[in-house]
């Protein structure tokens, strides 16, 4: 009889990662088995062999998969599980596909049509001497620093084509699943072996392609976001990051852990595979921690095409109200634009980064505002689907016709939302084909669904949030409005600055990436902030440095390390009394290095019938926070190290 510690996939014991049990038959580590707990059977990875215990131990029942983890992935399950102090069971969660325990029929794949034709691209002198660079020097991270438009995705390409020439996997990871067409696009006219994997696969679909890449004898090419970080690819040569930036790539539930740190660490796992980070606005944190520890920073100042015009850029100041004589958040440029490009047969996209019809409604007789009863934030109407949602929670309440608190029928909805642009365009421009993507955006209208549509510019004008803002290269597009630039600005977070100009910067880089004039109508409340400005010119430079002084004067990251620390609980009281309680025993144990913030209300402070009250907590040292992670109480608490935001 042989023994076996076994990590099953659902929690047990708090205290406990693994259990032992015995087989008949020899197995090897990472690989899947089926083991009984209690009356119930679960999914289990083999972790390592053990000498036999002074216990009796049950046995394996089956194996799952002849093919075991490969040992990279396996060090990389243990090192989130340590790293970001969460139990084995939920990084095998996260690592697992659901259902590895059913039996599948293998489907045949039909041909994908390619809707971009870029097979016939060359690489200018300085493409070239970035795949050099990553291809040639020592195994590690680079950070790719290149303006919108400077030929990311060639390099990717091209450092991927001689991955898979060294008989290396590659994978390659997007923030958003509506940018896999256009990534899978590129790729596709230049191999044959792509394997794509996102959430909106069935199960079957994710598990099929998971035993593929886990038996596949041949190096693949793997495409889709953070999870696709975890397909169990033998031989991994290259992990390439695009649009770096983004803040999808962390995973806010548990174990919450950073891709970019876990691609890091698999890179390292493989011996000498190599991550590629690359973004037109890196994180702040990244592009300091790239400087100091004097890793490879890569940069590509100009445009890929050499005959690429730059767009023309007006700011439009929204306190004067003279710039809105026809239309109250519309202004007479950005319609006069938008008019023009239509004539013209080309296409304009208007951004804004706020979902729905308005933000507030609201009583003009009394003050009354429609509140979420669960949450108690401000109900959002939906006029397209005639009702009040909570964007938290998801209730819906009746739009109301008279106030419930003095019956006055003068209720008005104010704010700026998606739907609102998309109606009130419609009014304006009736004939054009209007499209919108946001998060109310369904399945069959997604930017992944219609991607033919926005590229060959049958689409007239595109409406939509952040999901439009990045990584989309369409032809056609000659004009971009921002509706509102400095939206983000009065949110409570440290890095609300940096949001702004990311989504700046890449919204304005949808445009002059050709020959073509294109116009860029921005409008803001505060047109002189410097992240407003600086993304509007996409000068990285200046606002880096401009934000981390700021940050170094605050104590925030990269300076610092932070842990937010959240309790939920049914009654205000109980949670204020239990984080007050928390907050007393942390300052008691913690080294006087370590700075304890609050406890305050959440941003969101009442979710679902709960308050919700935190913690924050900065160190100059990670294992500090780690350690005080022994002192959370069992229940009621979460916990998150390294947050991207406070919110």
């Amino acid at each position: 009889m042989l023994y076996y510690e076994i990590a099953p996939n659902q929690i047990i014991r708090a205290d406990t990662h693994t259990l032992t049990y015995g087989s008949m038959e020899p197995l090897t580590i990472g690989q899947l088995v089926e083991i009984e707990v209690g009356r119930t059977s679960r999914v289990g990875v083999v972790m390592k062999k053990v000498t036999r215990p002074p216990y009796e131990t049950k046995h394996i029942n089956n194996v799952i998969e002849s093919t075991p983890l490969p040992l990279p992935l396996v060090a990389l399950a243990e090192w989130l599980a340590s790293y970001y102090g969460s139990h084995l069971a939920n990084v095998l969660q996260t690592v697992l596909p659901r259902g590895v325990t059913k039996k599948r029929r293998d489907r045949t794949h039909t041909p994908r049509e390619s809707i971009r034709n870029r097979t016939n691209f060359v690489l200018n002198t300085v493409q070239h001497q970035a795949v050099d660079t990553i291809t040639t020097s020592a195994p590690g991270s680079f950070l790719l620093h290149g303006v919108t438009g400077a030929g990311k995705t060639a390099i990717y390409i091209e450092a991927a084509k001689r991955t898979l020439a060294e008989g290396q996997s590659v994978i390659v990871l997007v923030p958003e699943i509506a940018l896999t067409s256009q990534l899978v696009d590129e790729f596709a006219s230049h191999f044959d072996n792509i394997l794509l994997t996102h959430s909106k696969q069935t199960e079957a679909e994710r598990h099929l392609a998971w035993r593929q890449a886990l038996t596949s004898t041949e190096p693949l090419v793997v495409i889709g976001p953070r999870s696709a970080l975890f397909m169990p690819v033998s031989h991994l040569g290259l992990i390439v990051i695009d649009e770096a930036h983004e803040p999808s790539f962390k995973q806010e539930q548990a174990p919450r852990y950073s891709a970019l740190r876990a691609a890091s660490i698999l890179a390292t796992q493989h011996n000498n595979a190599r991550v590629v980070l690359g973004s037109a606005t890196p994180l702040i944190s990244d592009y300091y921690l790239a400087t100091k520890n004097d890793r490879p920073i890569i940069h590509l100042p100009h445009r890929a095409r050499s005959g690429a015009v730059k767009p023309t850029i007006s700011l439009i100041d929204m306190t004067k109200r003279t710039h809105f004589k026809q239309h109250r958040f519309l202004s007479d440029k950005l319609i006069k634009i938008i008019s023009k490009t239509i004539e013209d047969g080309h296409q304009a996209l208007i951004f804004h980064n706020r979902r729905g019809s308005a933000s507030t409604t609201l009583c003009e007789s009394c003050g009354w505002s429609a509140a979420c009863q669960r949450c108690f934030l401000p109900l959002t109407l939906h006029a397209d689907q005639h009702h009040l949602r909570c964007h938290v929670c998801g209730l819906t309440n009746n739009v109301p016709t008279s106030c419930p608190t003095c019956g006055s029928v003068n209720i008005i909805h104010k704010g700026i939302g998606t739907k609102l642009i998309e109606s009130e365009l419609q009014k304006i421009f009736p004939s054009s084909t209007i499209a919108r993507f946001d998060g109310d955006t369904t399945n069959d209208t997604t930017v992944e669904a219609r991607y033919k549509e926005l590229y060959d510019g049958t689409i007239n004008i595109i409406v939509g949030t952040q999901v439009i803002a990045k990584g989309l290269d369409l032809p056609h597009l000659r004009t971009v409005g921002v509706i509102q630039a400095d939206a983000g600005l009065s949110l409570p977070d440290y890095a609300s600055t940096e949001r702004t100009f990311q989504l700046l910067a890449q919204v304005v880089g949808r445009v002059g990436r050709s020959h073509h004039p294109t116009e860029v109508i921005v409008q803001s409340y505060q047109p002189t902030h410097y992240s407003v400005v600086d993304g509007l010119h996409q000068d990285y430079t200046h606002f880096y440095h401009t934000a981390l002084a700021e940050r170094q004067r605050a104590h925030f990251p990269p300076f610092v390390f932070l842990l937010k620390l959240t309790c939920t609980y049914k009654t205000e009281a109980a949670a204020i009394r239990n984080a007050q309680a928390l907050a007393r025993t942390l300052r008691n144990v913690a080294p006087k290095s370590v700075e304890v913030l609050g406890p305050t209300p959440a941003f969101y402070e009442r979710q679902r019938d709960t308050y919700r009250w935190q913690l924050t907590i900065k160190s100059p040292k990670r294992a500090d926070l780690v350690a005080l992670l022994t002192h959370l109480p069992p229940t009621h608490w979460q916990h998150e190290l390294d947050p991207t935001s406070l919110l």
